[in-house]
């Protein structure tokens, strides 16, 4: 399969459905992402670059965008939330609304932009 798709099998309940959610939503807007790994983690790559992870710890879910600009340019939207300027934190009873999600993943692919030797 892939470091992703291991990772959500391994999972369980309410965790697996959240983060599986998030990497759905991922899938959608980039369908050329593929499985790897970056900082560690498993997650989502574009283009070679960490797209995305999302990952349970023993504390709360979490959702690494793998960038310290975005999360900060949305600190309106995450009042209430959570939040570092590389990581948001979440459970599974409190789950990101799925369109702030969208939001953090597009301004992701934004910042990736497109394959290298290929303009945008």
């Amino acid at each position: 399969m892939g470091e992703v798709t291991d990772y959500l099998d391994s999972l369980d309940g309410q965790d697996r459905a959240v983060l599986g959610r998030i990497m759905e939503i991922a899938r959608g807007l980039a369908p050329e992402a593929t499985e790897g790994r970056s900082y560690g983690m498993p997650a989502l790559l574009l283009h070679g670059k960490g797209y995305v992870s999302a990952l349970a710890t023993k504390k709360h879910l979490a959702l690494y965008p793998f960038s310290g600009q975005i999360l900060p340019r949305l600190a309106d939207e995450l009042e209430g939330l959570d939040w570092a300027p590389g990581t948001l934190r979440f459970t599974a009873k409190d789950p990101v609304p799925e369109d702030l999600v969208r939001r953090i993943l597009e301004a992701r692919i934004a910042e990736i932009g497109p394959p290298r030797g290929r303009p945008g």
